[in-house]
């Protein structure tokens, strides 16, 4: 069944307004994403590279980039996410609470990953989230960098173990 890594965009790869030197030791890149400017660590986008071309793990977009983050931010970082699928917000009519959470619920139960990990800026305030995650127990990792930092490498490392490393 394989396993599936959830990522979000804003705060998490990119975050918000973050200064100093990155967790990784190094400066801050900062690049025109087509849309707006974006900042990133290029350490992190190597870790991400290097986790996609793991076997069996399943990168998927759950950012309010949508469609955008594969068509723009991706080229103009050098992240290989440009064939990742996205999740939307679209979700079915009428729904409620938190739409990544509807739409993780959905894709998960669609294609029945053996573990899952989501990374999201967002997670630790999303009581509904951690509670469904609680069900899910050793089968699924959150983690929920602080915003203004983005994924550090011990976030990653983490991630990367969880998605690589026999469960059982």
């Amino acid at each position: 069944m394989g396993r599936t890594l959830y990522i979000d965009v804003d705060g998490v790869i990119c975050p918000f307004g973050p200064e100093g030197t990155t967790g990784w030791g190094s400066a801050w890149c900062h690049v025109d994403a087509g849309l707006l400017p974006v900042a990133y660590a290029r350490e992190l986008v190597e870790g991400l590279n290097s986790l996609a071309r793991a076997d069996g793990v399943r990168c998927v977009w759950l950012t309010s980039w949508e469609e955008l983050a594969p068509q723009y931010l991706c080229p103009a970082i050098g992240l290989d996410g440009g064939t990742w699928p996205y999740l939307s917000s679209a979700g079915p009519p009428g729904g409620t609470g938190w739409w990544k959470l509807r739409a993780i619920q959905d894709d998960v139960e669609t294609t029945g990953p053996d573990a899952v990990a989501w990374i999201d800026d967002q997670l630790d305030f999303e009581a509904e989230a951690q509670a469904w995650a609680r069900l899910l127990g050793r089968r699924i990792r959150l983690v929920s960098p602080h915003p203004r930092r983005g994924i550090t490498p011990a976030e990653l490392a983490a991630v990367s173990t969880f998605l690589t490393q026999p469960m059982f």
